[in-house]
Formats: C-alpha cells, structure tokens, sequence
C-alpha cells in the first residue's frame, strides 16, 4: 500500500506556456514561401561539446548563483500585454528552413514584456556552437516598432519535423518556461509536461524552480531521424548539464543525460519529473459545475515495478494537497498517462483531451533507493498544472557532490501493459442508495471476458467492505467489478483491486485514494 501524507500548507508556483496550448502547430511547405530572413552570422563561433557544458555546470556550481535578466528594447517596451503577446516567430525564418534537413528551429520570445531570466539558444555544427540572435526580422512584427540591430530576449525554442506528413511541417517539441518541456507523438496535441529538475515540491517552504538559461541545438545530417539539445540548468541549489536525443514518430523518444551539481543540500528532489492537469472525472465531478464528463490531460499514473506488479493510480482533484509515495527501488518504468481516448469522454471540441499524451519514463543504470512520488494539489482551473509525478532519491542530493542520471521519456498514447495483463478502462462512483455507503464500478479490457477461476484481491485501508462483485462485461470483451465500502468516521481511504487466478494477477493492480469532501 503507497505510504501517505496530507499537508494543507503549500506553496507552489505554476508554470503556463506561451505556445499553443492545444497542439502542435503545422506549417504548410507548399506554395513556396518568400525567402527566409537570414539568421545572424555576426557572432562568434566556440567549441563546444558535451564535455565542456559539464565543466561549464561544474564551475559555476562552485559559486553563488547570479541570474542574469533580460529586458526589451526600446519601441517594445511601450507596447501593451495583448500587442507584445501577438508578435509571433514567423516560420519562413526557421533555422536551417533553407537545408536539405529534416528539421527546423523557431525561437520563441519572452513570454511577458517584464524582466525575465536570460535564455541563450545556439547552434552546433561540426563541434563549433554560435549564439543566435533574435532579430525583429525573424517575427512577425511590425517594421515601425523598433529598429533592425536590436535583438529579442528569448524564452526558449521550438522544433518542427514532418511528423504527421510530408507536406507540413509540424511541432513536435517546445523547451520554454523554467526548465519545461513538451513533446507529442503523430497525431497528439500537446498535453502535459517533462521538467528537468524539481526541487522542494509541495513543501511548505515553497518550491524552487531551476531554470534551462542556455540551450545548444546540433545542426542535424540531412537524413537524420534524431534531433540533439544540450541544455544548462541553474538555480540557487543547483546546476545541472543536460542532453537530449530526441526522435520523433509514431512514439517520440527522449533519452535524457543529466548530471547535477548540487550548491546545497536538497532534501526533496525530483528526478524526471512530470506535470499535468487533472480537473475531474467521472469519480469527483460533482463539486464541479460544468456541462463536460471529465476534463484532464491525464487520469492517472502507472507504475511498472522491480516485481512485475503492474500498478494503476487514479487520478484525483482533492479539497487538500495529497502526496503519495510508491515503491522503495527504481521501477521498471512509471509515468502519467491518459486513457479516456474517446472525443465523447469530454464532448470538447475545442480542447480536444482525447488527443493528449502519455508520457513513459524508464530509468537507466542503478538509481538507488527511492520512491516514485506523486503530488495532487487543489486546482479549480483547467489552466493551472496540479499534478506533479517524479522519482526522489531517499537521501536527497548533497552539496560537493555530483549525481548522474540517464532515462528515457516516451511520448505516445499510452504505455502498454503485458500481454493477456487486463486494464483500468474505466472507474465510476456514486452514493449507495441510503447515501451510508460509497459504490465503485470499474471496468477491466484486456484479460478476457470469462470469469470462471477468476476473483478479486480488494482491499481498504480502513472503512468496510461490501457487495464485491465480479462478473463479464459484454459491451467491451472485458470484465465488471463492483464493491460498497462503508467509510464510518474515516476522511481518508487507501483502495487496492487487482483480479487473480489463483495467485496470478491477471489485471493490473488499481490503486484509489477516497476522500471525504
């Protein structure tokens, strides 16, 4: 059973992006295009390499951190919030738009016209990196807001590739905000999000966020199927050397090498961390006044530990902020995913949930002990991120001493379970009809629709049972089970169900935790 803690004081900031919340953007190749404005080639070229971003990390992990801020130039620092948030990069000057490459860099500009952390993006080409500059030419701006030398502060980047057909060019991939970034496979929209460190999630001293201040993007071979970023992270406990490969497709890949150098002593630290949004489902919709079934970007997290064991966990939008933890060693792999993959599971045409992804996180190497933990924070709003999901290492990190780590991050639809191992597809709840008891329903695909020799393993970690059912559900090939629990006194509830063969599951493990509201 996950080891529990409530905390109803938090701090905790939320990050928003300024790209497209409800996908990724596609840019037609055809009629052909004006010519590109030509990228700056007025700074200068440095070696660079893997090896030297690790030293750079390292150096400056021995001194205080500084962040340096960016402002904007004259002419658009007059301009209102809306007129600043409609200058857009203008996709006819992508970065190697004019090379036989199959991929192409669009740089974003701040986010706010406010003083933000400084964000350096650069090219690497044959070991060499050269620093872009962001020239009004390269959005599309008004000629008369400012003059041609100036150069736009950056937030972050994005990468478009042929990922969905060879006559647009779509996004794939977007690393802005902090140290965020998103991915999407063929036919998703972006959803939720990857991080590069967390630091003091959910504590009540507040969180820290490390932000990526330098990225550098390798020029790739023009029938390369793999994208190379190279990022720095600093923050006042840390500093991080990270690279990323990155191959776009039907699933879109992430391999991920870090090395974190520590300023000080980190208690809570979140290795891989993921972020989503979880407003409600079919299960705890009704404090919510709205005309939708559901509405999240993931409805739960799975875990594939060391074991075998397969685990499920619901999802949930609490009145307070829940931390759960799960498993004492590395798991095979665990992530935040979204199963509701039916456009009548949210009847929202604009936002379009069904289409977000899931993204699979599997450990490389020995990570020692920990804990996959998972943070549901209190959300009214679909537009804030409330759900936190990342390994913690038992012991922290220490000051003085490096921590490496490599994984991979899978973008796709969803993780697949084992062969004949049924699912979760769906988890109702409702008020028993004298109102004394909750009843739960949940529907299993994947292990058959027969019930002889099968039977449930439930369990609670107080409250009663009652009325455990287990019968064929017809409609989908799949299995019905059913149960009452009698919460007495209890405000908190820990659910456990997995369907058995004997011994043998033969379902994943679903995992539930009921609070009274």
């Amino acid at each position: 059973m996950p080891v529990s803690t409530t905390n109803s004081f938090w701090v905790l900031a939320v990050a928003t992006f300024a790209v497209n919340a409800y996908g990724a953007v596609g840019h037609h190749g055809k009629p052909p295009p004006p010519p590109a404005p030509p990228v700056d080639d007025k700074t200068v070229a440095y070696e660079f390499s893997f090896d030297t971003l690790l030293a750079d990390a390292k150096r400056r992990a021995e001194k205080p951190y500084a962040p340096q801020r960016s402002s904007l130039p004259a002419g658009l620092d007059k301009l209102s919030p809306e007129q600043y948030r409609s200058i857009h990069f203008n996709p006819d000057a992508g970065i190697w738009r004019a090379q036989d490459v199959p991929f192409r860099l669009e740089l974003l500009r701040t986010r706010d016209n406010g003083q933000s952390v400084a964000v350096t993006v650069s090219t690497v080409e044959d070991g060499m990196a050269r620093d872009l500059v962001a020239t009004p030419a390269m959005f599309q701006i008004s000629p008369s807001l400012l003059g041609s030398k100036v150069s736009l502060p950056l937030s972050g980047f994005r990468i478009r590739s042929q990922i969905n057909s060879k006559k647009i060019w779509d996004e794939f991939l977007v690393f802005q905000g902090a140290s965020y970034f998103r991915a999407v496979a063929q036919h998703l929209l972006y959803g939720l999000s990857a991080r590069g460190l967390a630091i003091n999630t959910a504590e009540p001293s507040g969180e820290e966020f490390p932000g990526f201040t330098h990225f550098w993007v390798e020029k790739p071979a023009p029938h390369a199927t793999t994208i190379v970023v190279y990022a720095l992270l600093e923050s006042d406990s840390a500093t991080g050397a990270y690279r990323f490969t990155v191959q776009p497709g039907v699933a879109t890949l992430m391999d991920a090498e870090m090395t974190i150098f520590p300023r000080a002593d980190m208690r809570v630290v979140g290795i891989a961390p993921l972020t989503s949004m979880f407003l409600f489902d079919e299960t705890n919709r009704g404090r919510l006044d709205d005309y939708r079934p559901e509405v999240h970007d993931s409805d739960g997290l799975m875990i594939a530990s060391k074991s075998g064991e397969q685990i499920f966990r619901q999802l949930a939008n609490p009145i307070t902020l829940q931390v759960s933890s799960f498993t004492a060693e590395a798991p095979n792999g665990f992530g935040l995913v979204q199963r509701s993959r039916q456009q009548s599971d949210f009847e929202d045409f604009e936002n379009q949930y069904e289409r977000r992804p899931s993204a699979w996180v599997e450990p490389k190497g020995d990570w020692g002990p920990g804990g996959v933990e998972l943070v549901e924070i209190p959300s009214g709003r679909e537009s804030n991120d409330n759900i936190v999901a990342f390994w913690r290492p038992a012991h922290g990190l220490t000051a003085g001493h490096p921590a490496h780590y490599e994984y991979r991050i899978t973008w796709l639809a969803e993780p697949a379970l084992p062969k004949g191992m049924g699912k979760v597809v769906a988890t109702r709840s409702g008020a028993s009809l004298d109102g004394k008891r909750r009843v739960f329903i949940l529907d299993f695909a994947g292990a058959g629709e027969k019930i002889d020799g099968l039977h449930l393993d439930l369990g609670a970690s107080t409250g009663r049972i009652s009325n455990a059912t287990l019968m064929s559900n017809n409609a989908i090939h799949g299995l019905r089970a059913s149960f009452e629990i009698d919460p007495g006194d209890a405000g908190l509830i820990e659910l456990r169900m997995r369907v058995l063969r004997g011994d043998k599951p033969v379902s994943e493990t679903w995992l539930y935790r009921w609070t009274a509201t």
